[in-house]
């Protein structure tokens, strides 16, 4: 098992903490993480996007002049793809792109992630993180004392003070145990942890 330092607000060590290796030492997979984060993308597209076919444009129901004799192309329709103010070629409508991956693949890919943020010290122990007002200046300031800027804030339980302190600073998002997901970990450059919060994550996907 890895043994990892635990910091209080101020920045400082106060412990250390031992972490699950069925979590956070994982074996890396790459191709589901990879998977994962299309997945999660994917299943965000709105999918709404739309343009009309020579069939949908209107107008265009005379053929514009006779067939031959003319010295024009032969044309049927002025609402044929060619023309201006024409329809689109194999234009596209709306569609789900949304698609399913396996529980156990998006747990795999999961600890795959925390797996690598471990590794590449970029996974900070909070003893507690906990604020008597909603602020943001307390909030930056934990972030300084850990020398941190783009940061993922994983909480146990939804604390208004410290989510509320947290939602106006520029690359810092909070989360909770049970909504952390593969793409978020590895967007941000650091993954802030409470102490609580690495025994519901180990209880969890152990």
């Amino acid at each position: 098992m890895a043994n990892v330092s635990v910091y209080n607000m101020e920045g400082k060590e106060v412990g250390t903490m031992e972490l699950n290796d069925a979590v956070f030492g994982a074996k890396i997979n790459e191709h589901l993480v990879h998977m994962a984060v299309v997945n999660q993308l994917a299943n965000k597209r709105q999918g709404t996007q739309k343009a009309k076919t020579r069939s949908e444009v209107s107008g265009g129901g005379r053929k514009p002049w006779r067939q031959k004799g003319t010295g024009h192309a032969r044309q049927g329709s002025i609402r044929a793809p060619q023309w201006t103010g024409g329809g689109v070629v194999f234009a596209p409508t709306p569609r789900d792109y949304s698609f399913k991956i396996n529980k156990k693949e998006k747990r795999a890919a999961l600890k795959s992630v925390l797996t690598s943020k471990l590794q590449e010290n970029k996974l900070i122990v909070l003893e507690e993180l906990k604020f008597d007002e909603i602020k943001t200046k307390s909030m930056k300031t934990v972030l300084d004392n850990l020398k941190v800027n783009k940061a993922l804030v994983v909480l146990n339980e939804n604390d208004q003070n410290v989510v509320l302190s947290a939602r106006n600073i520029k690359d810092v998002q909070t989360a909770l145990t049970n909504t952390i997901n593969v793409y978020d970990v590895m967007k941000y450059n650091t993954l802030i942890v409470t102490k609580a919060a690495v025994a519901t994550i180990e209880e969890v996907y152990a």
